[in-house]
């Protein structure tokens, strides 16, 4: 493991199909059902991807921490984690941003969107 939070996509084809999955079982809050998200098969595929990885270098903090490994070391490889972290969060909040604000634009419910959106935002930033 590195230091370094950059990471590698691979290279994917891109894919006109989309994927739905449906959030109905979540009200965020607010009581109302959450619209079906739909987005590219690529889209999910890069963000599922970087997860993994993410889960990895977890799985390899924890190795370092059962190996009693440098405590600098550690904390150095959680600060790479939660930079990779914050990167996903920022696709995810990007997508979510021009897919489907921009969809409830479309379909007349922005302030049950916005709302949501607010909501999740209070438990996302500090």
């Amino acid at each position: 493991m590195n230091g370094s939070t950059q990471e590698s996509l691979p290279i994917v084809e891109k894919v006109e199909k989309s994927h739905s999955h449906e959030h109905t079982d979540h009200t965020h809050g607010h009581g109302e059902s959450v619209h079906p998200h739909v987005h590219s098969e690529e889209s999910l595929r890069r963000i599922v991807n970087r997860l993994s990885r993410i889960e990895g270098h977890i799985r390899g903090i924890k190795t370092m921490v059962q190996q009693n490994s440098p405590c600098p070391d550690v904390l150095l490889q959680i600060a790479a984690v939660r930079g990779a972290l914050d990167k996903v969060a920022r696709i995810v909040l990007d997508e979510h941003l021009t897919e489907c604000i921009a969809r409830a634009a479309q379909e007349g419910n922005m302030e049950v969107e916005i709302a949501q959106l607010k909501a999740a935002l209070d438990r996302f930033l500090p």
